[in-house]
C-alpha cells in the first residue's frame, strides 16, 4: 500500500471520527456545567498535540489473539520460532497486531488517543527458561516479530488508528540486543547459559579493559547471522566486558541482563541506530517513541540520536514526532537529567507513581505529593517540561496499582480499593503531565507484583497464577473476556478522558499548589491557562473533608460531588472535585 495511498485513506476517515468522538463528549453526566469552555479542536493525529493525548500501554502478546496461526512464531527461522505457552508466566500467549487492530473500538470509546506498544520487532524466541513475548530481546530491526504478524499488519494497525485519529507509538531499544555474544573466559560451550540476576561474568572495569584484561568474545557457528542489519553480527560493535549490576560504570557498559550491550559510544554505532530507527519511521509512519533502558546508555547517544530521529520524522511528514524514555528512577533529579542534558523531551514519571501510590494507597500525607511537584522546575528547558512527563500508576516492571492496593490495605472492602484505584488515576489525568493507562487497569486487574506478575491477558487466559487473583470491580476473572466497557474504572477513565479534552488547563495549564497536609485528606492545585483556570481538589481522607479558598466565591463545580459552599467545598471521601472560577 502507498503511503499517499495510506494517508488520503486515513484524512477521509478521520473526518467521520472526529465528529462521533467530539459529539461523544458533551454527556451532561460528565460534567455539571453544560456551558464549557476549550473543549479540545478535532486537529488530526498529525497536528495534535501530545499534550492533547491520552495513552494506553499494551502488551501485544497478552491483550488479544486474533491469528491462531502465528501462535508459534516464524515457519521458517527457527531462532524465532516457538516459546508458545499460555499456561506460563513467561511465554507467549497468542496476542497479535491484528488482536489490536479488532480492539480499537473498545480503545477509542475509553477515550484513547494514542497507544503505545511494547517492543514488536523480532524476538530470538525462546532463551533460558523463558521467551521473548515481552520484545525485549531484538534480533531483527527491520521485521515485526512473526508471533505477533507481519510487517503488513502492523501497517493496517497504523491505517486503522489513524482513520480513527488515534496515534500508534513504538517501543524501541537502542541499549542492547539478544543475548547472542558469548566470552571464552566465562561461557560454557558445550551448554548455552544465559545472565539472569546473577553474574555467569563478572564486570570488568573500563580500566581493566584499557590495561588489557577484557572478555574474548566470540559467536557461537550456529547464530554468526542472525541479526539484522548485518553490522550488528560484529562483536567490534558491543561493549563486552560481562554482566551489569546496575551500579556505577557497569550500569551503562554492563550487559543487561546478559544481553548484548551495544557500544553506544562508537560513532558507527551511534549512525547506525540512527539509520535504523529512520528507516522504520519511513517504512511505518508511527508517532513517536518509547525509548527503553535509557540510563543504561552513554548520555553523549541521546544528544546526537534524539535530534536526529525527530528531524527525520518531520521530513517524512510527522511533524509533532514525539519521543519519550524509561528512566527507571523516582529521583526528579534523576529524571530531569535526561530531558535537559540527554535533549530527550520526556520521560516516564517514576515519581509521580511513587508518590502516587504513597497517598492513595498506603495512606501518606498528601504533602508528599508538593514535594514531587515542587520540582517540576527541574523539566523546564528549550524542549521539555513537566507538562510533557508521562503519568503514570501501572507498569509491566513495577506492577499494578491494585497489586499496591491489595498489599497495603487487606482488610479494604472491594468498593474501597475501587474508589482508591479512581482516585489514583484521576491524579494522572488531572495533574501537570500526560495520562498513560496500563492496559487491564480499566477492567480492575492486580496482578502477582511486578515483571511476570503484572503481564495478565485480557482475552481469556489458561494461566493458572492469573487466574486465581481477585479483580476489583467485577466478579470475573482473568480467565475470562476482560474487554466489558461496562466495568466501573473503564467508565471512569472514559470519563476523566472526556473531561480532560473539554479544559485545556488541564492538558497544558500552568500548575501551582494550593493546599496539603501531613496526613490523608486534601490536596488542591489550580490549572491556569490564558483563558482558564480551574482548582481541582482532592480528598485522600475516608471521611469528609472540606477546602477553603476565596477564590471559590466566583468558581462553580464542574466535575466531581464537592458541595460548594460560599467560599469553602466539601468533598466525600475519597473523592475529587473540579471548580472552575469564572
Amino acid at each position: 500500500m502507498s503511503i499517499q495511498f495510506r494517508f488520503k485513506k486515513s484524512m477521509l476517515l478521520i473526518l467521520t471520527s472526529l465528529s462521533l468522538s467530539i459529539s461523544g463528549c458533551s454527556s451532561d453526566s460528565v460534567e455539571q456545567n453544560s456551558e464549557v469552555q476549550n473543549i479540545a479542536e478535532p486537529v488530526s493525529y498529525l497536528q495534535r498535540d501530545v499534550t492533547d493525548d491520552v495513552f494506553y500501554f499494551v502488551m501485544p502478546d497478552r491483550f488479544y489473539n486474533a491469528d491462531t496461526s502465528n501462535d508459534e512464531g516464524s515457519k521458517t527461522v527457527s531462532i524465532s520460532a516457538g516459546g508458545f505457552d499460555p499456561t506460563s508466566t513467561g511465554h507467549y500467549h497468542g496476542g497479535d497486531i491484528k488482536g489490536l487492530t479488532a480492539k480499537l473500538d473498545y480503545l477509542q470509546d475509553m477515550g484513547i488517543t494514542a497507544i503505545w506498544l511494547t517492543p514488536i520487532l523480532r524476538n530470538i524466541a525462546v532463551q533460558g527458561d523463558s521467551s521473548g513475548y515481552h520484545g525485549y530481546w531484538p534480533l531483527d530491526f527491520t521485521q515485526i516479530d512473526p508471533h505477533l504478524g507481519t510487517n503488513d499488519d502492523l501497517v493496517e494497525l497504523i491505517d486503522s488508528a489513524h482513520a480513527k485519529n488515534m496515534k500508534v507509538f513504538f517501543d524501541i531499544i537502542t541499549n542492547h540486543t539478544a543475548d547472542v555474544i558469548k566470552f571464552k573466559e566465562c561461557h560454557d560451550k558445550l551448554e548455552v547459559k544465559f545472565s539472569t540476576s546473577n553474574q555467569l561474568c563478572e564486570y570488568k572495569t573500563l580500566a581493566q579493559v584499557k590495561s588489557g584484561d577484557k572478555y574474548t568474545p566470540y559467536i557461537p557457528e550456529h547464530a554468526k547471522a542472525v541479526k539484522f542489519p548485518a553490522w550488528l553480527n560484529d562483536t567490534k560493535f558491543y561493549h563486552n566486558q560481562g554482566d551489569s549490576t546496575w551500579q556505577g560504570e557497569n550500569s551503562v557498559y554492563g550487559d543487561f541482563m546478559g544481553l548484548d550491550d551495544v557500544d553506544t559510544d562508537n560513532p558507527e554505532v551511534v549512525q547506525g541506530m540512527i539509520d535504523i530507527f529512520n528507516n522504520l519511521i519511513t517504512e511505518f509512519k508511527p508517532d513517536g517513541f518509547r525509548i527503553d533502558t535509557v540510563k543504561h546508555v552513554n548520555i553523549e547517544f541521546w544528544q546526537q540520536f534524539t535530534p536526529a530521529i525527530t528531524e527525520h520524522a518531520k521530513s517524512q511528514g510527522i511533524p509533532k514526532f514525539f519521543v519519550f524514555g524509561e528512566v527507571y528512577d523516582g529521583n526528579p533529579e534523576v529524571l530531569s537529567y535526561f530531558t535537559t542534558v540527554g535533549k530527550m523531551p520526556s520521560v516516564l514519571d517514576f515519581a509521580f507513581q511513587y508518590r502516587t501510590k504513597d497517598v492513595f494507597a498506603f495512606e501518606k500525607g498528601t504533602n508528599n505529593l508538593t514535594d514531587l511537584f515542587s520540582k517540576d522546575e527541574l523539566y523546564l528547558d528549550e524542549d521539555s517540561s513537566a507538562n510533557l512527563l508521562m503519568n503514570f500508576v501501572s507498569n509491566h516492571d513495577v506492577g499494578r496499582l491494585g497489586y499496591t492496593l491489595d498489599q497495603a490495605l487487606p482488610n479494604a472492602t472491594d468498593e474501597e480499593k475501587v474508589k482508591r484505584a479512581a482516585l489514583s488515576n484521576a491524579l494522572m489525568y488531572f495533574a501537570r503531565g500526560i495520562p498513560v493507562v496500563y492496559y487491564g487497569d480499566e477492567q480492575g486487574f492486580t496482578g502477582d507484583g511486578g515483571d511476570r506478575g503484572a503481564r495478565e491477558d485480557m482475552m481469556p487466559s489458561k494461566t493458572p497464577s492469573y487466574n486465581d487473583n481477585v479483580l476489583h470491580g467485577t466478579t470475573k476473572t482473568t480467565a475470562d473476556d476482560n474487554f466489558d466497557k461496562t466495568h466501573v474504572l473503564y467508565q471512569k477513565f472514559a470519563e476523566f478522558a472526556k473531561v480532560y479534552q473539554r479544559h485545556n488547563a488541564l492538558r497544558n495549564g500552568e500548575q501551582a499548589i494550593l493546599s496539603s497536609s501531613d496526613d490523608a485528606g486534601i490536596f488542591a492545585f489550580s490549572r491556569s491557562t490564558k483563558d482558564e483556570k480551574l482548582i481541582v481538589v482532592f480528598n485522600s481522607a475516608l471521611e469528609a473533608r472540606s477546602y477553603e479558598n476565596d477564590t471559590l466565591l466566583s468558581s462553580q463545580v464542574v466535575y466531581g460531588d464537592g458541595e460548594l459552599d460560599k467560599n469553602s467545598v466539601k468533598l466525600p471521601g475519597l473523592s475529587v472535585s473540579i471548580l472552575k472560577v469564572n
